[in-house]
């Protein structure tokens, strides 16, 4: 018989999925990635009719509330994220007590598990959206404290009478943002807030199934974004740029890193298998926010790149990611690289908060199966024996 009329045995069983992938874990309403079609979608707009236009509190009450709130209701709700920023004392001696050279993602989950141990009453109840509130308006000031702290510098109290990306950037720098700074990093924040049944979504969930409060279920969320295979690549697209240097270098460098095996840093997605349409919204914001020099570095090595992966992997549908232009982006508001993957945790601890009350108003413990495939018929054998 030759090779090409082979044909499986209907009687095998049939091949484990890799990662889960293609296993529905549960039900959602909040948002869904339409990866053959490039589309995200928040309770039922597409991510252009928000990114933009909506202001990151209002994507917070859609997620959370599952509409967008009227004038009274988004002055309510901002009055209460502005009333939830302050730290509790205990979150600020951590964070003090870290030595400076702490990864702001390991500050950042350390600081969530204090506040859950400090703040007694607050957390300590089945998660809602009180809690959740709470919680998510309080990152971007766990972060800032830390990110000044490890200057040598003292936190800033915050401002009741800013946004969200107002008020992170004053509390980073000491200083009111402008418009061309906060307004990128705003939509920015829209654009992360939520991504269908991620990793560190999927994590939230299983720990939120347990009866666990909500502290721990976005502690562990924290852990699994901070992996470079989920949320630790932005800061290394810059790294990437940084060493590709100028825009002439850019052929040799991507060349030289395809013949030795490296991994191009903001292409591909696991589930994407269009353009991502956040980075087609990050790349206008980067070339309105960002250095003219730098990105035009990052344009010709999007363009070089996609061109070369074609080439080399054809067929595999290869495009550009979000990681790619938030590294753009996050840089031109001043941020460095390590505090990427946790300004990504800004705007996701909404999404996460959301997904946790969600799966508890309809709860059953996440409890899959696995496959045994150790040995069933080992004998002990005494020390003296071995």
């Amino acid at each position: 018989m030759s090779s090409s009329t082979i044909t499986a045995d209907p009687a095998a069983p049939a091949p484990k999925p890799e990662g889960l992938e293609g296993v529905v874990a549960a039900s959602t309403a909040l948002s869904h990635v339409y990866g053959e079609e490039g589309r995200l979608v928040y309770r039922g707009f597409d991510i252009h009719e928000l990114a933009g236009k909506a202001s990151f509190e209002e994507v917070a009450f859609l997620l959370w509330c599952d509409h967008l709130p009227n004038p009274i209701e988004l002055d309510e709700f901002r009055t209460k994220m502005g009333a939830n920023r302050e730290l509790p004392g205990p979150v600020i001696d951590t964070l003090k007590a870290l030595p400076p050279d702490t990864a702001p993602m390991d500050a950042l989950r350390t600081a969530v598990s204090v506040l859950g141990a400090s703040e007694h009453g607050l957390f300590d109840d089945e998660p809602d959206l009180d809690e959740a509130i709470a919680l998510a308006a309080r990152f971007p000031a766990m972060l800032a404290a830390f990110f000044r702290l490890r200057q040598g510098l003292n936190p800033v109290p915050p401002r009741s009478d800013l946004n969200t990306a107002q008020n992170y950037l004053y509390q980073l720098f000491g200083a009111e943002p402008d418009a061309d700074h906060w307004q990128p990093l705003e939509t920015y924040l829209v654009l992360l807030a939520d991504h269908g049944m991620n990793a560190s979504t999927f994590t939230a969930r299983v720990i939120a199934s347990t009866q666990s409060d909500l502290c721990s279920a976005i502690t562990g969320a924290i852990g699994a974004l901070k992996g470079p295979l989920h949320g630790g690549a932005p800061s290394k697209v810059l790294d990437m740029l940084n060493e590709i240097g100028s825009a002439d270098n850019v052929d040799a460098w991507l060349t030289n890193a395809l013949d030795t095996g490296q991994r191009l840093m903001g292409f591909g997605h696991r589930v994407y298998k269009a353009e991502d349409p956040r980075a087609e919204i990050l790349r206008g914001l980067a070339e309105r926010a960002s250095d003219p020099v730098f990105f035009a570095l990052s344009k010709k090595t999007e363009d070089r790149a996609l061109a070369l992966l074609e080439e080399r992997k054809p067929g595999r549908r290869l495009y550009t990611n979000v990681e790619f232009y938030s590294a753009a982006v996050l840089a031109a508001v001043g941020l460095p690289g390590d505090m990427f993957t946790p300004t990504f945790a800004v705007g996701r601890a909404v999404g996460w908060s959301a997904h946790v009350l969600e799966q508890v108003a309809n709860n059953r413990l996440i409890r899959p199966q696995s496959e045994f495939v150790g040995p069933t018929d080992k004998t002990f054998v005494a020390l003296g024996e071995r």
